[in-house]
Parts: C-alpha cells; sequence; structure tokens
C-alpha cells in the first residue's frame, strides 16, 4: 500500500450522500489518506468546503452547469405534487422517471468520468450511489460501494422491497410491490443493462442498477435497526457502520423570543425545502406549541413572512451540531437524518415525501426509535400530539441514550475508514 493512498470518493448528486462520504474522507484522511472528491455538476465547492479537492464531472457539451440544475429543479417541481402520494402510488409517478433521469445521467458522465478516473489514478473507489458506473469497474482498482440509503437497498427475502414503505411482516403487500415496482423500472432498467452491456458488463438482474463490491461493501444502519436477514451478509465483505456522522462546525443556539421549552429541528434537506407550503404549515402549527423550533427551510428563506417567536429559521445549519443539541428531530426520513438523531440519542418524529425516506420512516416505528406522520393527513392538533408525546416519553429517551452511546462508541466514520485502510494493506 502507498505510503498515503489516494481514495476517491464518488457521491451521488445529493447532500445526504454527498455529506456522508464527507464524514468518511474526514477519518480517512486522519489515517493519513489522501481522499478526494469526484463530484456532479451543481455540487462544485461543496467538498472543497471541508478541504478536499475536487474533480469535477462535465455536463453534456449542450448543457452548463446552470442549465443542468435549472434541469433538475424543474424535474423535482414536476413531481412535488406526487411526494404526497403513498409509495407504491409513487412507482409510476414518481419512481420510474427518477431512474430514468438516474439511467441519463450514468450515460452522460461515464466519458468524463473515464478521463477523471485515469488523471487521479486512485488506489481505491468509494462509490455512494443507486446506479453504478461501468468506469468504476473498469479503473484498475478496489471499488468500495457505500449503502446511504436504507438497508432495504440491499434485496433479501426477510427484508421489505426497496422504496415500499412496508413491514418485514406485511407479506402479501411486499410481494405485491416487489412486483409492481419491477414494472415500473423495467424500461430503465433495460435501457440500463443496454448500456453495460455496451461497457462490457453483465446485464443485472431485474430492478437492480447496482451490483455488490466483491471488495467491499459499507452499510450506514445502525444495530438497533439492523434487520434479521434470511441470508446474512459475509461480514468479510459487508461492514455496519453504525451509522456514520460527519465532524461539523460548532452550532450555537439562537435566540427565540420565546425562549423556553423543548428544542425541536426541523429539516426535510434539499428537496423537502422546495415544498414551502408543507414547511408554512408547520411553522404555523408550532406557534401553538410550547416548544422551541429550528427549522432548515433551504434556499427558500425570502418565501416565509411573519414567522412566530419560538420559531427560528434558516437556510443552511451544521446539521449534526444542531441535532446533538436537541429534544426531537422532524425529518423525511434521510438515512443522514435518521442516523444523526440515533446517534446523539434524539427522537425522529419522520414525516417521508420519496424514496427510502418511506423505508426509514417504518423502520423507526417498528423499532420504536420514532414515529411516522403522513405528510398531508396531519392537523395541528395530531401533530401536537406526536410532538408531545416523544418529548415526553421517559422509557423512548432511556433506550435512545443506549443506542446513542454503542454508536459513538464505535464510530461509523472510523469503522469505514478501519475498513478500507484495510482492504488495501491486505491487497
Amino acid at each position: 500500500m502507498n505510503t498515503s493512498p489516494t481514495i476517491a470518493l464518488f457521491p451521488e448528486a445529493s447532500f445526504g450522500a454527498a455529506l456522508n462520504c464527507v464524514g468518511i474522507a474526514q477519518e480517512l484522511r486522519k489515517q493519513g489518506a489522501t481522499p478526494v472528491f469526484i463530484c456532479h455538476p451543481g455540487f462544485v465547492g461543496v467538498f472543497a468546503e471541508y478541504g478536499f479537492a475536487e474533480f469535477h464531472l462535465t455536463a453534456q457539451p449542450s448543457q452548463s452547469t446552470q442549465t443542468a440544475e435549472a434541469h433538475w429543479e424543474d424535474f423535482l417541481n414536476t413531481h412535488l405534487p406526487h411526494f404526497n402520494l403513498p409509495p407504491l402510488a409513487q412507482l409510476d409517478t414518481y419512481v420510474a422517471p427518477t431512474w430514468e433521469a438516474i439511467v441519463d445521467t450514468a450515460i452522460e458522465v461515464e466519458d468524463s468520468l473515464k478521463d477523471i478516473l485515469a488523471q487521479i489514478r486512485p488506489d481505491a473507489i468509494l462509490l455512494d450511489n443507486v446506479i453504478m458506473f461501468p468506469a468504476i469497474t473498469q479503473a484498475g482498482c478496489p471499488w468500495v460501494r457505500v449503502v446511504s440509503c436504507a438497508e432495504t437497498e440491499l434485496p433479501d427475502p426477510a427484508v421489505p422491497p426497496y422504496l415500499s414503505g412496508l413491514s418485514a411482516t406485511d407479506a402479501a403487500d411486499c410481494a405485491a410491490f416487489q412486483k409492481a415496482y419491477h414494472n415500473a423500472a423495467q424500461g430503465a432498467h433495460k435501457r440500463y443493462n443496454a448500456f453495460r452491456r455496451k461497457c462490457g458488463l453483465p446485464p443485472l438482474a431485474p430492478g437492480i442498477f447496482l451490483e455488490n463490491s466483491d471488495d467491499l461493501n459499507l452499510l450506514l444502519a445502525p444495530s438497533v435497526v439492523k434487520y434479521d436477514r434470511a441470508t446474512p451478509l459475509d461480514p468479510d465483505r459487508f461492514v455496519y457502520l453504525e451509522g456514520c456522522v460527519r465532524d461539523e462546525s460548532p452550532f450555537e443556539l439562537p435566540y427565540f423570543r420565546r425562549n423556553s421549552g423543548p428544542l425541536v429541528y426541523t429539516s426535510f434537506g434539499s428537496l423537502g425545502a422546495l415544498d414551502t407550503e408543507l414547511i408554512q404549515r408547520l411553522i404555523d402549527a408550532y406557534a401553538e406549541i410550547d416548544a422551541r423550533f429550528i427549522v432548515n427551510v433551504g434556499g427558500y428563506l425570502d418565501s416565509y413572512g411573519q414567522v412566530p417567536d419560538n420559531v427560528f429559521l434558516g437556510d443552511w445549519f451544521p446539521q449534526p451540531s444542531v441535532v446533538a443539541h436537541c429534544d426531537l428531530f422532524i425529518h423525511h426520513g434521510g438515512n443522514n437524518s435518521f442516523c444523526e438523531a440515533l446517534y446523539h440519542g434524539v427522537p425522529s418524529l419522520v414525516m417521508p415525501y420519496c424514496w427510502d425516506g418511506h423505508d426509514n420512516a417504518q423502520r423507526a416505528v417498528d423499532t420504536i426509535v420514532g414515529r411516522r406522520v403522513d405528510r398531508a393527513a396531519w392537523t395541528p392538533k395530531t401533530l401536537r400530539a406526536d410532538i408531545m408525546a416523544l418529548l415526553d416519553d421517559r422509557a423512548l429517551a432511556d433506550r435512545l441514550l443506549q443506542v446513542s452511546e454503542q454508536m459513538q462508541k464505535t464510530p461509523g466514520t472510523r469503522s469505514a475508514a478501519d475498513a478500507v485502510m484495510a482492504l488495501l494493506r491486505h491487497r
């Protein structure tokens, strides 16, 4: 192994995957590696903020970075109404078009990715994505799969289907969802397999867009939410990380004019911030609750007028540092948010809107670490009842304290870096 191996991290174009990889890269740097990032248009500068070198994928010649960003925002705005649908109904309206867009991206950046990897010549590649890019497997070095979505991404008869929001005990519903999922994704899947064949890779089974690595696979799922699989994963190739919480800048609590009561943080990620109508409804409901609320509204701060005196709005927060101060985290079920809540012993009130948020929301209920709320069906009265029930549950607080102590004893970032460095030492 090189004394300072170069490790390329390639997260998908989402802040969840990007910031998860930042946490791993921070620990790899502490252990003497040289982490560098390959980033999609729209994420330029995100990793440089944490002190890492960036290599930028180029958009299609007909698109500038700004146009690509605008195209993605238009896509999300088009599908915003579908976020209120249940997971089964989202398959045709949101999941299928999203897979088509993901396949488009994989095809469009393949040549650029090849050029970047030839320039970097990494000793290993960490891929935190939902789709394989053929250039990764052909780079001449080991690659590591990072599963920063829900554990349901890896199928097993005892695990509910990916994106279903079901419990493992819902056998009939699971079978029906799996069939509908394959039908919805088959167009994108057929096109993707044709692309793989063109690049010299074998096709994947229906519904699968990313194979497991023969070298190493890292799963964020903490023990408390881990599934009992019918076929256990090989511990030599699959490492559970107990979450993966990055080091973040300190957070100083803001001043509230009504400065008393428990502290509640609300964030639905960069995607969920688009739904300003939902967030305004929440802000209005918060005004009647005896607690303080910090709300991440992303780039839409100007969309909100008068704010209650127990609510503080911001366009960005160092989320792990904020959650560490909080008594409750209201979020969309993104895996980073879910793991950060558990890491700091904070209950989750999950309002999922798409993708693996549905799976994490149900898992929070099944493992008794939080509650699930339908985005459209709640009222101020029911919301207040759910919030107060979680804040007042002392048995839950004691349980989450134990979960937090276990996760902080074995930080996922360190486990990930240890596994990657061990992989390189034994090659």
